[in-house]
């Protein structure tokens, strides 16, 4: 099963492709979608739906985990973030692709065990629970890895209890 994990942002948005297969998960690609600053909103959700896309060809995910979003102050970065998510979840649906969303809270929880985990905290977990050399770079991509990781642990859980 291939599992997609995607942290939403108009500037940049994280991705992480995971596959579980005979009870393990490994990484198969990760990086982040980019959109230059200055372009108005609507070409750089355009650019967001159209290397999603060509992630989900290449790729062909079963299942998706989105964070959710979180915001204290600046309600135009929200508002931006959330027309980011809006176009990744279409594109998804689109797809066909099953997905489920976490809040940062619970990624930090099922990843670190800790709410509160900080950056660094996530990325040395990630790198350990999926034994890479190094850890994940940036840290959009790090965090769709563990929301990944995230959907992946509940699916397994599932199967478990059946």
């Amino acid at each position: 099963m291939r599992i997609i994990g995607l942290d939403p942002g108009t500037a940049t948005t994280g991705y992480g492709i995971l596959e579980r297969k005979n009870g393990e998960t490994r990484v198969l690609d990760y990086g982040c979608i980019r959109t230059a600053a200055g372009l108005d909103s609507n070409i750089r959700l355009n650019q967001i739906a159209e290397d999603l896309k060509e992630i989900l060809e290449k790729w062909k995910p079963e299942h998706a985990s989105v964070e959710k979003i979180y915001f204290k102050k600046n309600i135009k970065t929200g508002i931006a973030v959330a027309q980011a998510r809006g176009v990744l979840i279409q594109k998804l649906t689109e797809s066909g692709v099953m997905f489920n969303e976490y809040t940062p809270m619970e990624i930090k929880v099922a990843i670190c065990g800790y709410g509160k985990a900080d950056k660094q905290m996530i990325q040395q977990m990630i790198k350990t629970i999926l034994n890479l050399k190094k850890i994940p770079k940036s840290d959009d991509a790090a965090d769709a890895i563990a929301a990944a990781v995230c959907l992946a642990n509940s699916i397994a859980l599932k199967e478990r209890l059946k």
